[in-house]
């Protein structure tokens, strides 16, 4: 993960600052007890804390978010798919994590929350992680994911996934690791992306592990004893000011096709993006959101309907993502909605359980960027 460890959340940096420890900060956010190192979860046993599988210390004070956490970051390691399944080779695995994060890339400590092995065992990543977890109540601010490091827990899971999915040992856990994560931070398996919906320029989670996100989210959901008819029609991905992706550069596509000509397609989410995201509110009767945050009824708003006629920017952003998920080399980015480019819809359409019409409805359009239809809950 090409990540800066100082990219962490700026709103809780602004309000906190960078080199204040936890038992300092006031207001809304929690101060918690304890030395740095972690100690065994009475309540999560099954993960192996930072000091049983021997983490070095950090090397600055880990910070707590004074932010809600409002999502889980799914991640792929690009590791190897070794075929050692042992919990030996798992708490090798976290070494050598944390080894990269604090000696290559000069991080403070493990970037993720947590990490899964292929061989199913859960470990705590940064250390505090698992402690915050036990709490509920506010998450460690990490380096898994820059704007969304104060506001998502990170799960890395080892291997590479790009044409092989995760052993089934692997997706287990993975699964009752989120619904612990669910459960504790009040949270729901339609909170559940992948790294690429908010950061750009990167192959994580990889495209066949980003196919089995359905399946995931359904067995999150049904393990935590919830309805899919609770879930919302569409949880889109809340991009941000402070959030560079893929899903930024299908925004932009959007804003551009909607009159904001000005604006470059680059997945760059800038500065000169939030006067014309909230214009485009005021425009639309939507309140205007805070740091021009994309809520439900931006994208909304913003997302036109395509069917076989369609041409131009829109159909462009739709390649352009297609593209990302697995079918750059049957979809072009012409702009022209051809049949290769429905039939690579109608696949979509059937991995989230839509009807597989080719008609990219505010539905499909909210699947394809990486959000959860509740259609897509149901087994």
């Amino acid at each position: 993960m090409a990540i800066h460890e100082h990219e962490v959340d700026r709103r809780t940096l602004f309000r906190v600052g960078l080199g204040t420890a936890v038992a300092a900060v006031v207001g809304t956010e929690v101060a918690l007890a304890g030395p740095a190192g972690a100690t065994p979860s009475p309540e999560f046993p099954w993960i192996i804390d930072c000091d049983t599988w021997g983490a070095r210390p950090p090397s600055s004070p880990i910070q707590i978010t004074g932010n809600t956490t409002n999502k889980i970051i799914l991640h792929h390691m690009a590791f190897p798919n070794v075929t050692d399944y042992s919990r030996e080779h798992a708490v090798q695995l976290a070494k050598d994590c944390q080894n990269l994060h604090m000696d290559t890339n000069g991080w403070a400590d493990t970037g993720q929350h947590f990490t899964v092995s292929r061989g199913g065992y859960v470990l705590e990543g940064r250390h505090r992680s698992l402690e915050t977890l036990d709490a509920g109540l506010h998450q460690v601010i990490s380096a898994h994911c820059p704007g969304e490091n104060g506001n998502a827990i990170g799960i890395e899971n080892e291997g590479t996934y790009i044409t092989e999915t995760p052993p089934q040992a692997l997706l287990d856990s993975l699964v009752e690791l989120c619904v612990a994560v669910c459960g504790k931070f009040r949270l729901n398996a339609w909170d559940i992306f992948g790294h690429w919906d908010f950061r750009l320029g990167t192959d994580c989670p990889g495209i066949a592990f980003y196919a089995e996100f359905p399946q995931v989210r359904r067995r999150v959901l049904a393990a935590m004893g919830v309805s899919p008819s609770a879930a919302p029609a569409r949880r889109w991905p809340d991009i941000w000011r402070f959030v560079d992706s893929q899903v930024v550069q299908v925004a932009q596509y959007l804003l551009v096709d909607a009159g904001y000509t000005d604006l470059a397609i680059n997945g760059v989410f800038g500065t000169d993006m939030n006067p014309m995201v909230a214009d485009f509110q005021t425009t639309h009767g939507i309140p205007v959101t805070a740091d021009a945050t994309f809520d439900t009824a931006t994208w909304e708003a913003l997302a036109p309907v395509l069917d076989k006629d369609a041409t131009g920017l829109p159909v462009e952003a739709v390649q352009y993502m297609l593209g990302i998920k697995g079918y750059a080399d049957t979809v072009a980015v012409t702009g022209e909605y051809d049949h290769n480019t429905m039939k690579a819809v109608q696949d979509m359409q059937r991995l989230h359980g839509l009807h597989p019409n080719g008609k990219v409805d505010l539905s499909t359009w909210c699947a394809v960027v990486g959000g959860t239809v509740r259609e897509a809950l149901y087994a």
